[in-house]
């Protein structure tokens, strides 16, 4: 995990803890003694990439710090229906409290991670990387962006404070294109900070404009066709990094990645995926 992540996942691992025990799991503290001891194991029931593993520990040592935590699988391995991921000892009241924050994660994220390995297989042999959006579950994108980089993807910008991304509606409001750039251009340097421009582009004719007032680091093909991506990569090849967005499926990401951008983002990635299955139980010590 990126340091820089940690603070959001522990954040997020708290947040799950009060939803989910609030003030106290009852069922477990009326039906099990206080200091039963026991052993559970992560099960694999569906092939996928497993993600997640890592915050799982973290669950278990938050609810307890004397957990012992046994990993099988590491984050981004390819699984298969009956294999074991991890196992984890202590008392049994702390796996229980954990099994569902648990499994919420790992589902999704392996979820996340198993789809976005189908579209990198997609692009085998290619340049072009998929990479993810900001359309995201409100307050797990810190693990949907993991999930995504796990299952072999890359990460467009975290939120909307790590890079300028001018988009339709900042380019009309602004005024156009140029202005758009200026005015950011103007903003960072008042301010003392360095941060990449990516502009979106609807047209042909924008990408002129948007290469004529330069400082952009990315252009953006807004929902082009592959025939005028085609004819965009011409233009901008070799001046900015290029990137696809917009329209654009699974059935035809290698049509335009073959057009030679760097990029393609899809938001489905995160938010049209089917988690994987897998359980908690318990077994013998």
């Amino acid at each position: 995990m990126k340091p820089e992540y940690t603070p959001y996942v522990e954040e997020l691992i708290e947040l799950a803890i009060k939803e989910d025990i609030g003030d106290g799991d009852h069922t477990s503290l009326a039906s099990i003694p206080a200091d039963a001891q026991g052993r559970i194991q992560l099960l694999v029931k569906q092939d996928g990439i497993i993600a997640g593993v890592e915050v799982a520990e973290m669950v278990f040592r938050r609810l307890d710090p004397e957990v012992r935590f046994e990993q099988k699988i590491a984050d981004g391995t390819s699984v298969r229906k009956g294999d074991i991921a991890f196992f984890v000892s202590g008392r049994i009241i702390t796996l229980l409290q954990a099994e569902r924050i648990v499994l919420n994660i790992m589902q999704r994220m392996s979820g996340v991670a198993t789809q976005t390995s189908y579209y990198v297989e997609r692009l085998s042999g290619l340049k072009t990387q998929v990479i993810d959006t900001r359309k995201t579950t409100p307050g797990m994108r810190v693990l949907d962006k993991m999930a995504v980089r796990l299952g072999g993807g890359g990460n467009h910008r975290i939120g909307l404070f790590d890079m300028i991304l001018l988009k339709d509606n900042h380019i009309d409001f602004a005024g156009g294109i140029t202005a758009a750039v200026n005015g950011v251009k103007n903003y960072l340097a008042a301010r003392g900070k360095e941060l990449p421009i990516e502009v979106e582009v609807r047209t042909l004719e924008d990408i002129d404009e948007a290469l004529a007032v330069g400082g952009v680091d990315r252009i953006m093909l807004d929902n082009f066709d592959v025939e005028t991506t085609r004819r965009a990569v011409e233009k901008i090849a070799g001046r900015t990094e290029i990137e696809s967005s917009g329209g654009i499926t699974f059935d035809t990401l290698r049509d335009y990645a073959e057009c030679g951008v760097d990029f393609i983002s899809v938001g489905a990635l995160t938010h049209q995926i089917k988690s994987l299955d897998m359980s908690l139980k318990a077994v013998e010590d």
